[in-house]
This record gives C-alpha cells, sequence and structure tokens, in this order.
C-alpha cells in the first residue's frame, strides 16, 4: 500500500499544507508581523532618524555662507562651497596642518597601542607569575579613571619634563603621544587578553617544541591570529585620539602644531566672531577620514569585540 502511494507520486507533506511546494507562504496579518518583526523595523527607522539628522544638519550648514547655525535651519537652502574655500585661505588657522597633525599623531598612538597592549595582553595570557592577577587587575581598575580628571597633573608633571627633555614636553607632539599611550594601555590590554585566551595554548608548544622563543611565537604566529582584535582596537585607539580635544588643548599650544579638535574650536571661541559655516566645513572634512577607515574594517569589529568574551 506505501509503495503504491509512493510510486504515485504521493506527498504526504504536500497533501497536508494544501499547496504546491515551491509556493511563496502566505503572507500574515499586518498584526502578527508587525508584534513578531514589525517593532524592530519601526525602531531601527526612528534610530537611523535620530543618527542620521545631525548629520545632514552640520553638512547643510557647511553649505550655507550664512555663518551661523540659525541660517541653516532650512536644510540645504542655500548651497555654496565658499567656507570650504575659506578654509584654506586663512594662514592663521592652518587647517591643512591641523589634519596632518592629528593624522600623525593618531596613527603613531594607534600603533603605538596595538604593539604595546599585545604584549602586555600576550604576557598576562600565556605566561605565569607572581602577581599576574593582581596586575591585570590594578591595570584595569587604575584605568577606570579618565585622564580628564587627571589633565592638571598631567600639565603639571609635562612641564617638569620640559626642563628636562624639551622634546618630550610641552607643546610636543611626541610628548601627547606618549600622554595618550599611557591612558589607553589598560582597557585594550584587558580586551586583547580575552581574545589571546582563546587562541589554543597548543600552538604555542608545537612552536616551542620546533625551537621558537616567545619573542618569535608571538611576532609570526601569534599576532596573525589575533588579527581582528588588533584591527578593532587599532580603530577605536585612533578615533578617540583624532577627535580629543581637553587633553590637546592643554599641552599644544602653537597653532601649528595644535589637533584638529583644537584647531576647529578657533573658529567659535570667540564672542565676536563665530563662523558655524566654516566650522562645520572643517568638521565635514574631518569625518571623512574616520568613517572610510570604520567601513574599511568594520568586517572585524564584530569578531574582534565578542570573540574575547568567550572565555
Amino acid at each position: 500500500m506505501f509503495g503504491e502511494a509512493t510510486v504515485d507520486g504521493f506527498d504526504a507533506s504536500t497533501h497536508v499544507s494544501g499547496g504546491d511546494p515551491g509556493a511563496p507562504a502566505p503572507r500574515r496579518p499586518f498584526r502578527k508581523y508587525f508584534r513578531e518583526t514589525g517593532w524592530r523595523h519601526l525602531v531601527g527607522i526612528v534610530m537611523l532618524v535620530f543618527a542620521g539628522f545631525p548629520l545632514l544638519y552640520v553638512l547643510s550648514a557647511s553649505l550655507n555662507p550664512g555663518g551661523t547655525l540659525l541660517t541653516a535651519n532650512g536644510l540645504f537652502r542655500t548651497l555654496s562651497l565658499d567656507s570650504y574655500v575659506e578654509l584654506f585661505q586663512n594662514p592663521s588657522q592652518p587647517y591643512a596642518a591641523w589634519w596632518v597633525n592629528s593624522l600623525v599623531i593618531g596613527v603613531a598612538t594607534a600603533l603605538g597601542t596595538v604593539f604595546l597592549g599585545a604584549l602586555a595582553a600576550y604576557s598576562f595570557s600565556r605566561m605565569r607569575f607572581t602577581g599576574r592577577r593582581f596586575g591585570l587587575l590594578t591595570l584595569l581598575l587604575v584605568q577606570m579613571f579618565p585622564q580628564l580628571l587627571a589633565f592638571v597633573a598631567i600639565f603639571l608633571l609635562m612641564s617638569a619634563i620640559a626642563d628636562i627633555f624639551p622634546a618630550l614636553g610641552i607643546n610636543t607632539q611626541i610628548g601627547l603621544i606618549m600622554v595618550y599611550l599611557g591612558g589607553a594601555l589598560g582597557v585594550n590590554t584587558y580586551l586583547m587578553y580575552g581574545f589571546f585566551n582563546t587562541v589554543p595554548a597548543s600552538i604555542d608548544e608545537a612552536a616551542k617544541i620546533d625551537g621558537a622563543g616567545h619573542a618569535r611565537i608571538f611576532f609570526t604566529i601569534i599576532l596573525r591570529l589575533v588579527a581582528p582584535i588588533l584591527a578593532v582596537v587599532g580603530l577605536l585607539s585612533f578615533l578617540a585620539t583624532f577627535g580629543e580635544f581637553v587633553i590637546a588643548s592643554v599641552l599644544l599650544i602653537d597653532p601649528s602644531r595644535q589637533t584638529l579638535a583644537v584647531g576647529l574650536y578657533q573658529f567659535v571661541s570667540s564672542q565676536t566672531q563665530q563662523n558655524w559655516s566654516v566650522f562645520s566645513a572643517g568638521a565635514v572634512l574631518a569625518a571623512i577620514l574616520p568613517m572610510a577607515l570604520f567601513l574599511s574594517i568594520q568586517r572585524y569589529i564584530a569578531g574582534g569585540l565578542t570573540a574575547g568574551a568567550v572565555k
């Protein structure tokens, strides 16, 4: 009986469903759709509008030659590139130099943070020594206090260093990079430590059998396996440094050595002359590079941030 049903082409699943298996599923009622998934789309649209409107407003203000934010209430009512041209024409406010300074300081800080953080994370993850757990916990607790709380102490410290080593004191980009590296080591080390623990220790043991030391294992094997977290830490460090204002405004005095955040503030800091249009144009140009970096390595971000939470 069952063999005859099979030969005749009888399909129990098709017969029960009452339709062609290749036919599309019936549409859900709107209330059921909205209750299950539709409300998520609505929340996503609201958040997209909430996040995108300030960007559109700044872009509209940069194309409005009026110079005030009040005249930019009508989005894209007036379109002009005068603010972008004016941005590069004032020698006392060298926007191009600010952009280069921010790029150099951001890249140097990101590379230094990745290198030092990876060394520390590898040591805490692979080596066993006295005070290892206490040192890791202390490093994390100390970094819970932001640099903003210590900018007075940082200023006094850099002033004292300038008397001995002028190249590392106040108004030097190298000194600013050193301050950034000291403040970014703790959290990034702890983040990398969790990712390093996901790499099997058997890889290190196999390399040691072949005669490789810790340095060779770290540079030739481990760094390649933890590339996602290196990209994440480098990106986060670069973005934080590229837009940092408080510490940079305290340590950098010469306009030719200032960063973008400090330099752009000059356009709106005066009580008698505030050019918000030029400020918005500078902000738009400053956001292009971070956005491009974020989009180019965003595939590493999710994996790099979540893989370290396995252990």
